[in-house]
């Protein structure tokens, strides 16, 4: 007979429901529809999403970093946490930002800020030669059983090739 492992899979739910229920114990109120709070899952899953965004740009920036150390320390990439806000961050060289921005519970906006304050987009293939004047918009939408699934231009976000494309762009393009 197969053995299943479950390594794999999230648990953080049954131990916030078991948290929900302590704490219902003590403090004697009762909160039955937490689980069909559309407003409050896209919270924490925004939260969540932009953190492992975050944990993968790390690795990748660390990567760099430690290949062109020995070169010249004016190459190296910074990473940025922006204050005032949960988990939104940046990469900085050479004057060049790429920000990771939670704009609302359904919406993270990744783009560039050169020297001045206007957002440009990433480009996303080779035919765009520059980028428009807006940041990308990466939305959640809810599906059935409140599955969420993070979405691109109406296409499923794929996080490791989202991410890798992001920092290829901005390394090409802070390399200036």
């Amino acid at each position: 007979m197969e053995t299943t492992t479950f390594e794999n899979i999230d648990t953080t739910w049954i131990e916030n429901i078991a948290l929900e229920e302590i704490n219902m114990d003590e403090s004697g109120v009762i909160n039955m529809d937490s689980h069909l709070d559309t407003y409050q899952l896209l919270e924490e899953e925004s939260i969540q999403f932009l953190d492992q965004i975050r944990d993968r740009v790390e690795l990748f920036v660390c990567k760099f970093n430690q290949y062109r150390s020995s070169m010249n320390s004016g190459h190296q990439v910074k990473i940025f946490k922006i204050s005032n806000t949960v988990n939104d961050f940046m990469l900085f060289r050479n004057s060049l930002r790429l920000i990771f921005s939670r704009k609302a519970n359904d919406l993270i906006s990744i783009g560039f800020l050169s020297s001045g304050n206007d957002m440009l987009s990433p480009r996303l293939n080779t035919q765009q030669t520059s980028g428009s004047e807006t940041a990308h918009e990466v939305r959640a939408q809810v599906g059935a059983f409140n599955n969420i699934t993070w979405t691109f231009q109406g296409e499923r976000v794929d996080i490791d090739s989202m991410v890798k494309h992001y920092v290829a762009e901005f390394l090409r393009q802070s390399a200036r």
